[in-house]
């Protein structure tokens, strides 16, 4: 069993951040005690809150008394060899006052230790102190599996021992990976967003989708080691490069929309902080001297300095070209402001202040609305909001150098987070390019580790026509071959299904190609079309992946689209994960031998029995891994594309709650034989099991169908053993398993 397993198999890490009652007491007994003793160390070697007299201090004139008090002093051989010190979950154990107080420790006469370490209850850091610019050792907790090794040959106590002869030829048995089975990864439940919980994100640069950045880097450590290269050929905003990265994997990000390019790279370049305050004082000050005023100042400034002139806007938009998205002042005070940063000639000064001016256009602009009377700042531009480039009623004018300012804020403040793990060395680490997903031919076969990508949704977003103001103001250039290679459906080029399913296909092709075997695809999708669904089922089995399950997960957010069209529009999505094996399983058609319309309708009222009403997603996600499952997605994207009529004329539906419920005083309609029903979940029910790699019992089988079978006569346990025994196979320990005959036949 992994270390983690043995160590910390009943610990949510989650809950002790979320927890504010796990305080350093906490983290002294229920995460430390048990590394120390794991790392061999005995009961009479762990000494605790050791005092140490300081004998440096003077308070005025005089010597005071001063105690240094560590945590821990670990012994061996009855010498100090390193010191440990607890802080809260809440506190950061790399902030220079925290290391700058153990080092003090270590330090001391009385101690002189080669390291020095801080746990926080979810990550542990380890340094040397002849070294305390940064970390030797850095990880989180749940992923101590990954680390023991190392962790092992720094602070156990045969490193330690007077003497020993270290042998360099049993570096490699020492170094040995853990135990980590890419292919028996399990499927990760729901995990609840934390959007807002770092800044390396949140508030950096608007984009029309972004995947929870907790959410994403859950899913990497789950289906990889540190070390490992990860992919996403649909990179968007750049969550997957910057998480994968941000936990000690490698990464390459790829995007058809040079503007993605252009954030991602902007936002992981190395650049020293102090440059970066200084050149944007120096921005700033010309900025202000230079600011135009008059009518007459910023008819001299549009004559003089460039801004985009010219550049065509989607149809459907207010007005009919970029700079129309813009007053006469803007236009003035913008031109001048990039005029100003493109001057600086350090590159990666010069592309984070751009990071900055680019967020900025996102608030100068005619189309930003104002959702809050009480702050100005709580607002966006239209092509965020609405998916086209809208003029707003009440137009709001932003004071320029304000926004550039709490913009470059923002952008200082996520690259200092960032800087933790990405410096001038692990910035190479990071491939980011404009590209397609359809070819990957620079990237060699079965040599990516895990992909992890959200990819568009036919004709929900047309990224590169809503990215033309910020690619023009930013001189970045999109060619008809890029339109050409945009999966999307509709836009300003016209594209069709047919081309939109080609490319999803021929990138679904290319990441089953560069895909190493026994390694894990997850895509994620939100799409309420079945045939969507069906076409990358398809597409992922004829290339060869296994299917392996499909998880409902919230993304954090409610777009204005959402809420304009409550029954259309779906909020949440589905990741559907894939597994690339030598022998992969199909997902075999059911047999439904029943109307099609009562499977329907019996799913969806058996999940609003279940669950005491359900929501448009949860329909469509039920609906949808159903499909998935028992091979019926053809069907259902033929009968059911649109679940609106359905649900409106047979459901009551609550705008406060968004839950569709049975009719008020109605009947359950469907009324399916009882082993007819009960056939249908427990299929359902074990194939699912089967792809998890479980084998449930009779109990856990009765509990997970018994809710959906509410509709007429509730069966007894008898009634479900004998259609169990008869589709399934006992194993012995209680456990069934679907018998392989009957995998194909559902009634």
């Amino acid at each position: 069993m992994a270390i983690e397993k043995i160590l910390f198999q009943d610990i949510d890490f989650i809950e002790i951040k979320n927890n504010p009652d796990f305080k350093e007491d906490s983290v002294r007994e229920i995460i430390i005690l048990p590394i120390l003793n794991k790392l061999g160390y005995k009961q009479s070697d762990i000494v605790r809150s050791k005092s140490l007299k300081h004998p440096f201090l003077k308070i005025g004139s005089k010597k005071r008394p001063i105690t240094l008090i560590p945590d821990y002093t670990l012994k061996v051989e009855d010498n100090y060899a390193w010191v440990l010190d607890a802080k809260s979950p809440k506190q950061n154990i790399t902030d220079i006052d925290n290391v700058s107080q153990v080092y003090s420790y270590a330090s001391h006469p009385e101690i002189r230790s080669t390291y020095f370490a801080l746990c926080n209850g979810l990550e542990f850091a380890l340094y040397r102190t002849n070294s305390t610019d940064k970390p030797i050792l850095l990880f989180s907790l749940s992923e101590i599996e990954h680390y023991w090794d190392k962790l092992k040959l720094y602070l156990s106590p045969d490193s330690f021992h007077v003497g020993k002869n270290f042998d360099y030829n049993s570096t490699t048995a020492i170094f040995k990976k853990s135990e980590f089975n890419y292919r028996f990864r399990p499927l990760l439940p729901e995990i609840p967003v934390k959007k807002q919980a770092v800044k390396r994100h949140f508030g950096v640069h608007g984009y029309f989708t972004k995947q929870a950045w907790n959410v994403v880097s859950e899913y990497i450590k789950n289906y990889s080691k540190p070390g490992d290269l990860i992919l996403d050929p649909f990179g968007g905003s750049g969550i997957t490069a910057i998480e994968a990265l941000m936990n000690d994997r490698r990464a390459i990000h790829i995007d058809i929309n040079p503007l993605s390019k252009f954030i991602v790279d902007s936002l992981i370049t190395p650049v020293k902080n102090s440059d970066l305050i200084t050149a944007f004082e120096r921005v700033k000050a010309e900025y202000l001297k230079k600011e135009p005023k008059t009518k007459s100042e910023v008819k001299t400034i549009l004559n003089k300095l460039k801004y985009p002139k010219g550049v065509p806007l989607p149809k459907g938009s207010d007005v009919e070209t970029v700079e129309k998205l813009f007053t006469d002042y803007q236009l003035a005070k913008l031109a001048l402001l990039k005029s100003i940063i493109k001057k600086e000639k350090d590159e990666s000064v010069r592309s984070s202040l751009l990071l900055a001016f680019s967020s900025t256009i996102t608030k100068i602009n005619r189309t930003y609305h104002n959702s809050s009377s009480r702050n100005e700042n709580a607002g966006n531009a239209s092509a965020f909001a609405y998916y086209r480039y809208r003029i707003a009623k009440n137009e709001v004018s932003l004071d320029i150098m304000n926004t550039f300012e709490t913009k470059f804020k923002r952008v200082l403040a996520a690259k200092k987070e960032i800087q933790v793990k990405i410096n001038e060395h692990t910035y190479q680490n990071a491939v980011v390019l404009k590209g397609s997903a359809t070819n990957l031919s620079w990237i060699p076969n079965e040599s990516i580790d895990y992909i992890y990508t959200d990819p568009p949704y036919g004709k929900k977003i047309p990224y590169l026509d809503l990215s033309v103001m910020w690619n023009a103001w930013l001189d970045l250039d999109v060619t008809e071959e890029d339109y050409e290679l945009e999966a999307i459906e509709g836009g300003e080029h016209q594209k069709t299904k047919e081309s939109y399913n080609y490319l999803i296909a021929q990138s679904i092709k290319e990441m089953y190609r560069v895909l190493k075997f026994d390694r894990w695809l997850s895509f994620v999708f939100a799409h309420k079309d079945p045939e969507f669904w069906h076409l990358i089922i398809e597409t992922a089995e004829n290339s060869g992946f296994e299917y392996v399950g499909a998880v409902p997960q919230k993304n954090g957010q409610t777009s204005f689209k959402k809420r304009q069209n409550p029954f259309t529009v779906l909020s949440g999505q589905l990741i559907i994960n894939f597994r690339k094996v030598r022998n992969p399983k199909a997902i075999l058609k059911a047999n439904l031998g029943a109307d099609f319309a009562q499977i329907v309708m019996q799913t969806i009222e058996g999940l609003i029995a279940k669950n005491n009403g359900a929501t448009l997603e949860q329909i469509n996600d039920e609906l949808i891994i159903k499909g998935l499952e028992l091979g019926f997605l053809d069907l259902l994207k033929k009968e059911y594309s649109d679940l609106s009529p359905i649900l409106l004329n047979n459901f009551d539906y609550n705008e406060e709650t968004e839950l569709f419920t049975i009719k008020k005083d109605g009947l359950f309609k469907t009324n399916l034989d009882v082993k007819l029903r009960i056939r249908y979940y427990l299929i359902s029910y074990l194939r699912r099991a089967e792809r998890e790699g479980k084998t449930p019992s009779f109990d856990e089988i009765v509990l997970a169908i018994l809710p959906l079978l509410k509709n007429g006569v509730t069966p007894e346990n008898q009634t479900i053993l004998s259609v169990l025994e008869d589709i399934a196979e006992h194993i012995g320990n209680g456990c069934w398993r679907l018998k392989a005959e009957d995998q194909n036949k559902l009634f």
